[in-house]
């Protein structure tokens, strides 16, 4: 049996919510629990508040009466470091600043005993900083939980470059007693969610920037990209603050590399105080926990007369099921050369439909000599309740309302962009994808662990890898080759471009 298994004493350090949600999930496993905080009381309270949580779910009949109380007992509010010398583990919580992290680690080497392991839950400060300066740096490990701890299943166990690898296989079997899933990472700029993740929030800032409200972002993120939150509703409910300190930490961390630079929208509303439904305003207004309604984006196009019929050509690829959908909802589709390949395009009678490939419509429009119509990616093209779209036509052309009309259709709502290349769904996963491939060739973490980490860390409807798979790792480059001179954060990554040379699968990087 492992030295870290249940009953072995667990110490945790730092009662706020991280930290007593942590202390109630060790409690649960089987853990006799220390609970350490410097504010006076602060420890017996989150004690007392974990109770009230044990206590919620038995009421809910989601944990038996008996299990709780004795979760409970097994919690202890302590007074001072010393008490955690008979601990097997301590996970620290306190603040995100690297001088208190090494300062309490410190303390704790000087009475944790030789054996016990330290471990922090930092979301990006470096694992080898922390452990800096330490003697015995190989029981240092981070133990990243993400919030809220006894409901998100995902922990990345993170190693730093002294961690001793038998650490870090003790405490990933540990994670799994406690009901978690874990994901071995090895120590670099935000590990992997917070790394990967950071073009889900940039690139709905930057659109926000170029004046599309905040409703409709988040409507086509969640109703488009299948996302259950919309990157800018989501970090009102992180904490704007919280948000920003992540991304310039790992911008720091990177040299400034501009795939990570925070937005200065951001920046003004942190500045500003409007934090987000903590402070009660951010991009929302929030009424407590409630946040104020915002209309959701809808198209100002109207759904004119429908085609007489769409005449497809070239490989549709992952939009090829919206073709399907029209064709139930009464809409007349032709196939013409659809099996040969080649570039996907849809005749309309008042113009041509394009998916998106980085390439804005009034570029399509000049190139094809008539009026366009693109399409941004879906998370689902056989179950999107929304598309969003934009157009080239100034008017004078029928093609975007017939284009509104073949995916009201299909049974979807429709939201018209400005002519931005790229859009933002496909543009934003793109941009996820080629991170992904980025962290994978760095050997940060396996291609499997990154895509289970921002499934269950994250909560996207896909792993990276796989959703790259399933456009296909060609035009994923192909859309950041063309949207590289709007901008450096889109280069494509060494990995990607591998991939796309070779034939291999993501997932097999």
């Amino acid at each position: 049996m492992s030295r870290l298994a249940a009953p072995a004493v667990v110490g945790v350090v730092g009662a706020g919510t991280m930290g007593a949600g942590i202390a109630q999930v060790a409690a649960l496993a089987g853990h006799p629990v220390l609970l350490l905080d410097t504010a006076p009381g602060r420890a017996d309270a989150a004690v007392e508040q974990v109770g009230a949580a044990l206590d919620r779910l038995v009421g809910r009949g989601r944990l038996q009466a008996g299990v709780a109380g004795a979760a409970r007992d097994r919690l202890t509010a302590a007074s001072s470091v010393a008490d955690l010398g008979p601990c097997a583990l301590v996970v620290e919580a306190v603040a995100e600043v690297l001088a208190a992290k090494r300062d309490l680690m410190a303390a704790l080497e000087a009475v944790v005993a030789g054996d016990g392991v330290l471990a922090t839950n930092t979301s990006s400060l470096s694992v080898t900083d922390v452990a800096a300066g330490l003697h015995r740096p190989g029981r240092v490990l981070g133990l990243h939980f993400f919030n809220p701890a006894p409901v998100m299943r995902l922990v990345e166990v993170v190693a730093g470059e002294a961690t001793d690898p038998a650490v870090v296989a003790e405490a990933a079997e540990l994670m799994t007693a406690w009901g978690k899933t874990p994901v071995q990472v090895r120590s670099s700029p935000g590990f992997v969610v917070n790394r990967v993740a950071r073009p889900f929030y940039g690139e709905a800032m930057r659109l926000l920037e170029q004046g599309v409200d905040a409703a409709t972002i988040d409507a086509v993120l969640r109703e488009g990209g299948g996302f259950p939150l919309g990157p800018l509703e989501l970090t009102d409910l992180i904490g704007q603050d919280v948000n920003l300190a992540t991304t310039r930490s790992v911008w720091e961390q990177t040299g400034h590399d501009p795939r990570f630079e925070p937005v200065a929208v951001q920046a003004a509303l942190v500045a500003d105080g409007r934090l987000g439904r903590k402070t009660g305003t951010g991009f929302y207004a929030h009424d407590g926990e409630t946040r104020v309604a915002a209309p959701a984006g809808t198209s100002p196009v109207r759904a004119g007369r429908a085609p007489t019929q769409v005449r497809l050509r070239g490989d549709w690829g992952p939009w090829a099921p919206l073709w399907d959908r029209a064709r139930r909802g009464g809409v007349v589709v032709v196939e013409e050369d659809a099996a040969a390949g080649g570039e996907p395009r849809a005749e309309l009678d008042g113009g041509v439909v394009v998916p998106t490939d980085g390439r804005s419509a009034a570029e399509h429009a000049a190139r094809l000599g008539r009026a366009v119509v693109v399409l941004d990616l879906v998370g689902d093209a056989a179950t999107a309740p929304r598309w969003a779209v934009t157009s080239s036509d100034d008017g004078a052309s029928s093609a975007p309302e017939q284009a509104v009309s073949v995916l009201r259709a299909a049974g979807s709502e429709v939201t018209v962009l400005p002519d931005v290349p790229g859009l933002l769904v496909a543009r934003t996963v793109a941009l996820l994808v080629d991170e992904a491939c980025d962290v994978v060739a760095r050997g940060v973490a396996s291609a499997a662990d990154v895509d289970t980490a921002l499934r269950l860390g994250a909560g996207h409807p896909r792993g990276p890898l796989e959703w790259g798979d399933a456009i296909g790792p060609a035009r994923v480059a192909a859309l950041l080759d063309a949207l590289a001179p709007t901008g450096p954060r889109y280069r494509v990554s060494a990995a990607l471009r591998e991939a796309v040379r070779t034939g291999r699968s993501l997932r097999d990087l």
